[in-house]
């Protein structure tokens, strides 16, 4: 073996052995969970739970920034314009699998510029509505639809958003066509519904579970097949006539690529090493969110099956990409 060969085997084998090293050692400073959300948003909810338990558990600090807009396109352009060391994550909802169907470009690549590193948990929407406004069950909003087309409005967390994706699924499945009003964020949108100047807004659980209880909005039920753990009292909507209806929000974590696949698996196993913990499963109850570990493989077919779904809501909805 010549002296360039002695040198370019050593440079391998200690590019090897810095991998899982780099690993070991991670983290070791402050983690940036950013969120391209408003606050009070479910993933932002989620993030900051698991974002105290995970930096309790690996003594680092877990600083959570919000930066909301366009449909979570800033942030997460944020993210993938980032440093691949796995200390700025993206913390998103299923926003992230719709944004793909929604828009024509975006400036990012969903699966060439971002690494799927953990789902950290799945909650039904809930289907809500002005606690004094006209619409007192479900039927009456079908009927109100059917009667006016295009004119009864709902609401929606901005346009390609899962919320307003949700929607539309719901109008497709239940024959209906309804006129989009979108918001910045869930906050703006259950505000805009409390006020009943929007007709629903189909809401992650988490958001609305205190203005539910405080009796500031009325639930016309809930999306998935079985009732919620949290709501046991109100019918989903498959109950009420609409039996091919069951959709799920839920709530994941990027990192940008180029991130060592060892720092991956390190943050998956920190994810799902929090979602574990008593505590974190009894706030997620609370909160309607049920936790479900992935393995970073399979989070990503489960991201690419639901991109598969977004497009085709967006496809039988006739919705033209922006």
């Amino acid at each position: 073996m010549n002296r360039l060969t002695r040198l370019a085997a050593t440079a391998i084998s200690l590019v090897a052995f810095a991998a899982p090293l780099h690993a070991q050692e991670f983290p070791s400073k402050p983690i940036r969970f950013v969120v391209p959300l408003t606050p009070g948003s479910g993933a932002d909810i989620a993030g900051r739970i698991l974002g105290k338990h995970i930096g309790d558990a690996v003594k680092q600090t877990v600083v959570v920034e919000n930066r909301p807009g366009a449909g979570g396109i800033i942030g997460t352009q944020a993210v993938v314009k980032s440093d691949p060391d796995g200390y700025t994550v993206l913390v998103q909802s299923a926003s992230h699998a719709a944004n793909p169907a929604i828009y024509k470009s975006l400036p990012y690549d969903p699966l060439k510029d971002l690494v799927d590193v953990a789902l950290l948990g799945v909650t039904p929407y809930v289907m809500v509505t002005a606690l004094n406004g006209p619409y007192r069950n479900l039927k009456a909003l079908i009927d109100a639809a059917k009667a006016k087309p295009g004119d009864v409005p709902f609401a929606s967390a901005g346009v390609g958003a899962s919320t307003h994706l949700a929607a539309e699924y719901f109008a497709q499945v239940a024959g209906v066509k309804m006129l989009h009003i979108p918001f910045k964020g869930s906050p703006e949108a259950i505000q805009d519904t409390i006020a009943g100047r929007t007709s629903f807004y189909m809401a992650p659980i988490n958001t609305t579970i205190g203005q539910l209880k405080e009796g500031k909005l009325l639930a016309l039920g809930v999306s998935t097949r079985r009732r919620a753990d949290v709501l046991p009292e109100v019918q989903t909507l498959a109950e009420q006539g609409l039996p091919d209806f069951n959709v799920s929000l839920w709530f994941g974590m990027w990192a940008p690529a180029g991130t060592p696949p060892a720092v991956v698996q390190k943050l998956n196993a920190m994810v799902n090493a929090a979602l574990q913990l008593p505590e974190v499963k009894e706030q997620f109850a609370k909160l309607g969110i049920t936790p479900n570990p992935m393995r970073p493989e399979e989070f990503a077919r489960f991201v690419r099956d639901e991109i598969g779904t977004y497009q085709k809501i967006v496809k039988q909805a006739n919705i033209q990409p922006q």
